[in-house]
């Protein structure tokens, strides 16, 4: 694997940090290969990253995480600001349009990019993007999403994010049965049960309400000219981020192309939840390849 340089641009606001694997302008005529998450930063991407040793790939931290900072005095991930971020990101590449795979917060951020900036990107691949205000229950989704909230101002980290594990492993629409269970235990998921006073997560600290929130403009990304793949993992269609997923492919009017594993499917043991790294590398490289199977 070639070893990535760390290059910084700065946008209104904010210096980004992105790390550049392979040579730019590409040894081959293929476009570098832009990789996205959110609120993951560059770092969850580097297992799958090494799966492509023969492409130029591109990881970046969005602001006000990892390394990237900003001074604009918000907290939140607003999708059209990453949207610009990301413009301002390929600009500086200078190589014109790339590839985009995005994974989850990442996946709406591409999402965005495409709608402002169609020119940037040749295909992306939008794994798993959490639009849950597009689901038949989104009403019963919005409730969890705020029981989580509260778990997490109320009792701190663990707590929250225990709500949320039980939350998104849930399969089928969230129904009484699901408000009816006790209260997640912490310890059941290796989370601290105590209270470190920290209230700053990206995750549980509503930052990332607006990235849920956001409503695509299927008009302009179906007249984007850009190719589009909507994509959930095997083990997690039915889950709330696989099933926001196949709403958004519907609206689309496109098919939902499956991956292996779960929502987070491309990791190895950076996050602690590793997927099938290698698996999906391989699909990811035939999906890019296209047609869509």
């Amino acid at each position: 694997m070639t070893e990535a340089s760390s290059r910084a641009v700065e946008t209104p606001g904010a210096t980004i940090v992105y790390d550049v694997q392979g040579p730019l302008p590409p040894a081959d005529d293929r476009p570098p290969l832009l990789m996205i998450g959110q609120p993951m930063d560059a770092s969850g991407f580097r297992t799958l990253a090494s799966f492509f040793p023969d492409r130029t790939v591109v990881t970046y931290d969005p602001r006000g995480l990892g390394r990237s900072t900003r001074s604009d005095g918000r907290d939140d991930n607003d999708p059209r600001q990453h949207a610009d971020d990301l413009h301002r990101l390929v600009a500086a590449l200078d190589v014109g349009p790339v590839e985009v795979f995005g994974s989850s917060g990442g996946a709406v951020d591409g999402l965005a990019l495409v709608e402002a900036h169609p020119e940037d990107v040749r295909v992306l691949v939008a794994h798993e993007p959490p639009l849950t205000h597009l689901l038949p229950d989104a009403d019963a989704v919005r409730r969890a999403e705020q029981d989580i909230s509260s778990a997490y101002q109320d009792a701190g980290f663990g707590h929250g994010m225990a709500r949320f594990i039980a939350y998104t492993s849930w399969e089928g629409e969230l129904t009484g049965e699901f408000f009816d269970r006790p209260a997640p235990d912490p310890a059941a998921f290796g989370l601290p049960s105590e209270d470190d006073g920290s209230r700053g997560d990206p995750l549980l600290s509503g930052a990332s309400e607006s990235v849920t929130a956001w409503t695509p403009d299927v008009d302009a990304l179906v007249a984007s000219g850009v190719r589009l793949v909507v994509a959930a993992g095997e083990e997690s269609a039915r889950q709330v981020t696989g099933r926001s997923a196949q709403a958004l492919a519907e609206r689309l009017g496109l098919p939902l192309t499956m991956f292996p594993s779960h929502h987070g499917g491309f990791l190895g043991p950076e996050l602690g939840w590793p997927g099938q790294p290698e698996a999906f590398a391989a699909r990811l490289r035939s999906v890019l390849d296209g047609p869509v199977p």
